[in-house]
């Protein structure tokens, strides 16, 4: 998938250049700065998530206002009634996934409660500000990170990992980094709205542990490194 978010990147700029290229050389007048232009802005992001990432809700929801958007500056389309409704419809999207995921506790979930009850799990807060948090030399067992308007930095790359264990993050308005070794697994179950979880680890047949990752991101985002 993020080798075809890359090829999708790259089609979009090739055809923007040759598109640029072709309009200076006076073989073409396309008109680039269209009425609207600037919501691809919104649409094309959304339009590459929507492919590339598992969680596609709040993508498809800003690809569709994206879409209302370019409609509305192109005069095909009033916009007033969505301006409207916007809200109430995020609110009703965000109460969706959350009685749906409250419904059923996933993996990772039941793994930081039996944590808890074993002994107090470490965490780590931000908000408008930023925290790092590193675990060398330290058994790993489990975190709880939550980043609101700020930003939160997991470090486990040097930490003693001998069991599968599992992170809850939330991303509110923020990002969290979790950086981990390579001798383990990342399975995630998120939900994102207008935000998103970017996981960058390659797969380890031989790893020694699983690292279970859910929670919530909304307009803010997650790298798990």
């Amino acid at each position: 998938m993020k080798n075809l978010s890359k090829i999708i990147w790259g089609v979009v700029l090739l055809c923007a250049g040759v598109i640029f290229a072709l309009n200076a050389i006076g073989i073409t007048n396309i008109d680039i700065w269209f009425p609207g232009w600037w919501t691809l802005f919104i649409i094309i992001p959304c339009l590459v998530g929507l492919i590339t990432e598992k969680d596609k809700t709040g993508n498809a929801i800003g690809l569709a206002f994206g879409v209302l958007l370019l409609l509305s500056q192109l005069d095909l389309f009033n916009m007033s009634i969505v301006w409207d409704l916007i809200f109430p419809a995020i609110l009703i999207v965000i109460a969706i996934k959350m009685i749906i995921r409250g419904a059923g506790k996933n993996k990772a979930e039941e793994m930081i409660e039996d944590a808890k009850e074993e002994g107090d799990i470490p965490s780590g807060f931000a908000a408008f500000s930023g925290t790092d948090m590193n675990f060398d030399s330290r058994e790993f067992t489990g975190a709880e990170l939550n980043a609101i308007f700020g930003g939160v930095k997991c470090d486990l790359r040097g930490a003693i990992i001998k069991k599968d264990c599992a992170i809850k993050l939330s991303a509110i308005f923020g990002g969290v980094d979790i950086l981990v070794p390579d001798n383990v697994n990342v399975e995630i179950k998120t939900t994102s709205i207008f935000g998103g979880i970017s996981d960058k680890t390659a797969h380890n047949p031989d790893a020694d542990a699983t690292i279970y990752i859910s929670g919530l991101c909304l307009f803010g985002g997650a790298d798990i490194k």
